[in-house]
């Protein structure tokens, strides 16, 4: 059972465009998303307003099953915000990346779900597929790696292998 929403009201996707504008026809099927960020968006509004259809649909896995509504098991999570870090496309076509913070709000306060997700296209529709990564990403370092038997980056003028590589 999903939550009605107000076409006028803002998407709750954090998109800044009226519902009905953003996600709204994505959610009743009168639009296809153009690309896997709209998907994205689309899917954290289904969240918010409980379309598990929707979910059920744009789930690569289940997407051509019939949808059977799963037993209500106690209050669903309250989802507040979205946010979107990145869209990227991928190196096979039709292929796309979305990297978003999701939050959702309880008793204890607000918590983020980051995460990395795959998207696929299929006869110019778009479907997610899987999570790539759960977290933000990795730092990776902008300097060169030391090797052992480096002068040790600190100063002390050792081998690295003899001073902080110990």
């Amino acid at each position: 059972m999903s939550t009605p929403l107000a076409p006028d009201e803002p998407c709750p996707c954090g998109s800044g465009q009226p519902f009905a504008s953003c996600c709204q026809p994505i959610l009743k099927r009168t639009r296809l998303a153009a690309t896997a960020e709209q998907l994205m968006r689309s899917r954290f509004t289904a969240h918010a307003l409980h379309d598990f259809e929707h979910l059920h649909r744009t789930y690569l896995s289940t997407a051509h099953k019939p949808y059977v509504p799963e037993p209500d098991d106690g209050a669903p999570l309250n989802w507040t915000r979205l946010v979107i870090h990145s869209h990227e496309l991928g190196t096979k076509p039709d292929t796309a990346f979305v990297d978003f913070s999701a939050y959702h709000r309880d008793d204890a306060g607000e918590h983020a779900l980051h995460e990395k997700s795959e998207f696929l296209r299929l006869g110019g529709e778009w479907f997610y597929t899987r999570t790539v990564r759960m977290g933000p990403a990795p730092i990776k370092s902008s300097f060169p790696k030391v090797g052992r038997n480096d002068p040790c980056p600190c100063g002390s003028g050792k081998k690295f292998k003899q001073c902080c590589g110990k």
